[in-house]
Protein backbone atom coordinates (compact mmCIF):
# COMPACT_ATOMS: atom_id res chain seq x y z
CA UNK A 1 0.00 0.00 0.00
CA UNK A 2 1.33 3.42 -0.97
CA UNK A 3 0.60 6.25 1.48
CA UNK A 4 0.63 9.86 0.28
CA UNK A 5 -0.47 13.27 1.54
CA UNK A 6 -1.63 16.30 -0.46
CA UNK A 7 -1.23 19.42 1.67
CA UNK A 8 -3.54 21.59 -0.48
CA UNK A 9 -6.46 20.85 -2.85
CA UNK A 10 -4.26 21.84 -5.81
CA UNK A 11 -1.94 18.93 -4.98
CA UNK A 12 -4.75 16.36 -5.10
CA UNK A 13 -3.66 13.25 -6.96
CA UNK A 14 -5.60 10.24 -8.15
CA UNK A 15 -5.66 7.26 -5.81
CA UNK A 16 -8.02 4.38 -5.11
CA UNK A 17 -8.76 5.80 -1.64
CA UNK A 18 -8.80 9.45 -0.57
CA UNK A 19 -9.22 10.74 2.98
CA UNK A 20 -10.30 14.38 3.15
CA UNK A 21 -9.21 16.25 6.27
CA UNK A 22 -10.53 19.65 7.37
CA UNK A 23 -10.15 19.56 11.13
CA UNK A 24 -11.38 23.14 11.60
CA UNK A 25 -14.11 22.30 10.94
CA UNK A 26 -15.92 20.59 8.07
CA UNK A 27 -14.85 16.95 8.36
CA UNK A 28 -15.10 17.09 12.16
CA UNK A 29 -18.62 18.52 11.94
CA UNK A 30 -19.78 16.02 9.32
CA UNK A 31 -18.46 13.10 11.38
CA UNK A 32 -20.23 14.48 14.44
CA UNK A 33 -23.48 15.01 12.53
CA UNK A 34 -23.58 11.44 11.22
CA UNK A 35 -22.64 10.01 14.61
CA UNK A 36 -25.41 12.07 16.21
CA UNK A 37 -28.13 10.74 13.95
CA UNK A 38 -28.24 12.76 10.73
CA UNK A 39 -28.78 10.27 7.89
CA UNK A 40 -26.86 12.15 5.24
CA UNK A 41 -24.79 15.29 4.70
CA UNK A 42 -24.53 17.00 1.33
CA UNK A 43 -21.34 18.99 0.73
CA UNK A 44 -21.79 21.86 -1.70
CA UNK A 45 -18.88 23.89 -3.00
CA UNK A 46 -20.76 27.20 -3.02
CA UNK A 47 -23.48 28.99 -1.10
CA UNK A 48 -25.91 29.26 -4.01
CA UNK A 49 -25.35 25.60 -4.86
CA UNK A 50 -26.35 24.67 -1.31
CA UNK A 51 -29.50 26.78 -1.48
CA UNK A 52 -30.42 25.36 -4.89
CA UNK A 53 -29.95 21.81 -3.66
CA UNK A 54 -32.30 22.34 -0.73
CA UNK A 55 -34.86 23.80 -3.11
CA UNK A 56 -34.50 20.78 -5.37
CA UNK A 57 -34.65 18.22 -2.54
CA UNK A 58 -37.46 19.99 -0.75
CA UNK A 59 -35.84 19.31 2.59
CA UNK A 60 -32.67 19.73 4.62
CA UNK A 61 -31.06 22.12 7.04
CA UNK A 62 -28.52 24.53 5.63
CA UNK A 63 -25.24 24.72 7.52
CA UNK A 64 -22.07 26.56 6.69
CA UNK A 65 -19.67 29.42 7.12
CA UNK A 66 -17.39 31.81 5.35
CA UNK A 67 -14.32 32.89 7.31
CA UNK A 68 -15.77 31.07 10.36
CA UNK A 69 -18.94 33.21 10.33
CA UNK A 70 -22.34 31.55 9.80
CA UNK A 71 -23.72 32.24 6.33
CA UNK A 72 -26.68 34.64 6.49
CA UNK A 73 -29.98 32.81 6.13
CA UNK A 74 -28.49 29.41 6.96
CA UNK A 75 -29.92 27.35 9.80
CA UNK A 76 -26.56 26.44 11.31
CA UNK A 77 -22.94 27.44 11.21
CA UNK A 78 -20.20 24.84 10.89
CA UNK A 79 -19.56 23.93 14.50
CA UNK A 80 -19.59 20.26 15.50
CA UNK A 81 -21.25 21.33 18.75
CA UNK A 82 -24.30 22.51 16.76
CA UNK A 83 -25.03 19.05 15.37
CA UNK A 84 -24.87 17.00 18.56
CA UNK A 85 -28.68 16.76 18.51
CA UNK A 86 -30.15 16.14 15.03
CA UNK A 87 -32.81 18.57 13.90
CA UNK A 88 -33.69 16.54 10.83
CA UNK A 89 -32.46 13.76 8.56
CA UNK A 90 -30.52 15.85 6.05
CA UNK A 91 -27.82 18.49 6.44
CA UNK A 92 -26.59 20.53 3.48
CA UNK A 93 -23.24 22.20 4.13
CA UNK A 94 -21.00 24.72 2.42
CA UNK A 95 -17.79 25.88 4.08
CA UNK A 96 -14.79 28.01 3.23
CA UNK A 97 -12.43 25.11 2.59
CA UNK A 98 -13.69 21.64 3.47
CA UNK A 99 -16.76 21.08 1.33
CA UNK A 100 -14.96 22.25 -1.82
CA UNK A 101 -12.15 19.81 -1.04
CA UNK A 102 -14.61 16.94 -0.67
CA UNK A 103 -16.09 17.67 -4.09
CA UNK A 104 -12.56 17.84 -5.53
CA UNK A 105 -11.65 14.50 -3.96
CA UNK A 106 -14.70 12.91 -5.55
CA UNK A 107 -13.17 13.67 -8.94
CA UNK A 108 -9.79 12.14 -8.08
CA UNK A 109 -10.47 9.09 -5.92
CA UNK A 110 -12.62 5.98 -6.31
CA UNK A 111 -13.43 5.89 -2.59
CA UNK A 112 -13.60 9.07 -0.50
CA UNK A 113 -13.59 8.99 3.30
CA UNK A 114 -13.63 11.89 5.74
CA UNK A 115 -11.04 11.98 8.50
CA UNK A 116 -10.57 14.01 11.66
CA UNK A 117 -9.10 13.63 15.10
CA UNK A 118 -12.56 12.61 16.29
CA UNK A 119 -12.46 9.38 14.23
CA UNK A 120 -8.75 8.62 13.78
CA UNK A 121 -8.87 4.91 14.57
CA UNK A 122 -12.11 4.28 12.70
CA UNK A 123 -10.94 5.84 9.44
CA UNK A 124 -7.51 4.20 9.65
CA UNK A 125 -9.15 0.79 10.19
CA UNK A 126 -11.36 1.35 7.14
CA UNK A 127 -8.29 2.08 5.01
CA UNK A 128 -6.38 -0.91 6.33
CA UNK A 129 -9.33 -3.16 5.53
CA UNK A 130 -9.24 -2.04 1.89
CA UNK A 131 -5.47 -2.45 1.53
CA UNK A 132 -5.32 -0.02 -1.40
CA UNK A 133 -3.13 2.99 -2.11
CA UNK A 134 -4.34 6.01 -0.18
CA UNK A 135 -3.85 9.77 -0.25
CA UNK A 136 -4.82 12.08 2.60
CA UNK A 137 -6.19 15.28 1.06
CA UNK A 138 -5.83 18.32 3.33
CA UNK A 139 -8.35 21.10 2.79
CA UNK A 140 -5.85 23.73 3.89
CA UNK A 141 -6.90 27.34 4.23
CA UNK A 142 -7.98 29.20 1.12
CA UNK A 143 -5.90 26.89 -1.07
CA UNK A 144 -2.75 27.26 1.09
CA UNK A 145 -0.99 24.92 3.51
CA UNK A 146 -2.57 24.67 6.98
CA UNK A 147 -0.62 23.05 9.79
CA UNK A 148 -3.70 21.75 11.62
CA UNK A 149 -4.75 19.63 8.65
CA UNK A 150 -1.17 18.49 8.07
CA UNK A 151 -0.97 17.49 11.75
CA UNK A 152 -4.14 15.40 11.45
CA UNK A 153 -2.92 13.86 8.19
CA UNK A 154 0.24 12.72 9.94
CA UNK A 155 -1.75 11.27 12.81
CA UNK A 156 -3.73 9.19 10.30
CA UNK A 157 -0.78 7.99 8.23
CA UNK A 158 1.08 6.91 11.36
CA UNK A 159 -1.71 4.37 11.88
CA UNK A 160 -1.16 2.82 8.43
CA UNK A 161 1.46 0.39 7.14
CA UNK A 162 2.91 0.83 3.69
CA UNK A 163 5.34 2.69 1.50
CA UNK A 164 5.34 6.38 2.40
CA UNK A 165 5.98 9.32 0.11
CA UNK A 166 8.07 12.30 1.22
CA UNK A 167 4.84 14.21 1.85
CA UNK A 168 3.54 11.47 4.16
CA UNK A 169 6.82 11.43 6.06
CA UNK A 170 6.67 15.22 6.40
CA UNK A 171 3.14 15.03 7.78
CA UNK A 172 4.27 12.47 10.34
CA UNK A 173 7.16 14.71 11.38
CA UNK A 174 4.63 17.50 11.99
CA UNK A 175 2.37 15.12 13.93
CA UNK A 176 5.27 14.06 16.11
CA UNK A 177 6.23 17.64 16.91
CA UNK A 178 3.31 18.25 19.26
CA UNK A 179 2.64 16.23 22.42
CA UNK A 180 -1.14 16.71 22.30
CA UNK A 181 -3.81 17.23 19.66
CA UNK A 182 -4.73 20.54 21.25
CA UNK A 183 -1.21 21.85 20.74
CA UNK A 184 -1.12 20.53 17.19
CA UNK A 185 -4.31 22.34 16.21
CA UNK A 186 -3.43 25.51 18.12
CA UNK A 187 -0.21 25.76 16.12
CA UNK A 188 -2.23 27.11 13.20
CA UNK A 189 -1.88 30.81 12.44
CA UNK A 190 -5.01 31.35 10.35
CA UNK A 191 -8.60 31.94 11.32
CA UNK A 192 -10.33 34.33 13.70
CA UNK A 193 -10.28 34.17 17.50
CA UNK A 194 -13.28 32.90 19.43
CA UNK A 195 -13.22 29.27 18.32
CA UNK A 196 -11.81 27.89 21.56
CA UNK A 197 -14.86 25.75 22.33
CA UNK A 198 -14.79 24.19 18.88
CA UNK A 199 -11.05 23.59 19.11
CA UNK A 200 -11.58 21.81 22.41
CA UNK A 201 -14.24 19.65 20.77
CA UNK A 202 -12.39 18.67 17.59
CA UNK A 203 -9.21 17.73 19.49
CA UNK A 204 -10.91 14.84 21.31
CA UNK A 205 -9.09 11.85 19.84
CA UNK A 206 -11.32 8.92 18.85
CA UNK A 207 -14.51 10.32 20.31
CA UNK A 208 -16.48 8.81 17.40
CA UNK A 209 -16.59 5.40 15.77
CA UNK A 210 -17.94 6.60 12.45
CA UNK A 211 -16.42 6.70 8.96
CA UNK A 212 -18.15 9.25 6.72
CA UNK A 213 -17.87 8.24 3.08
CA UNK A 214 -18.90 9.56 -0.30
CA UNK A 215 -22.03 7.88 -1.64
CA UNK A 216 -22.69 9.82 -4.86
CA UNK A 217 -22.77 13.27 -6.44
CA UNK A 218 -26.18 14.96 -6.44
CA UNK A 219 -26.49 18.14 -8.51
CA UNK A 220 -22.79 18.87 -7.98
CA UNK A 221 -22.84 18.19 -4.23
CA UNK A 222 -21.19 15.25 -2.54
CA UNK A 223 -23.59 13.05 -0.58
CA UNK A 224 -21.88 11.69 2.54
CA UNK A 225 -23.22 8.72 4.50
CA UNK A 226 -21.90 6.83 7.51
Amino acid sequence: MRIDVAFTPAEAIRAPVGIVVDVMRATSTIAQALASGYERVYCAAGIEEARALRESLGEGLLGGERDAVQIPGFDLGASPREVREPRGKTLIMSTTNGTRSIVTAAEACEVVLLGSLLNLDAVAAAVRDRGQDVVVLCAGYKDAFAIDDAYCAGRITRLLEGERTDAAIAAEVIAGSFPTSLEGINARTYGPPGLEDDIAWVTQDNLLDVVPRLSRIVEGAAEILA
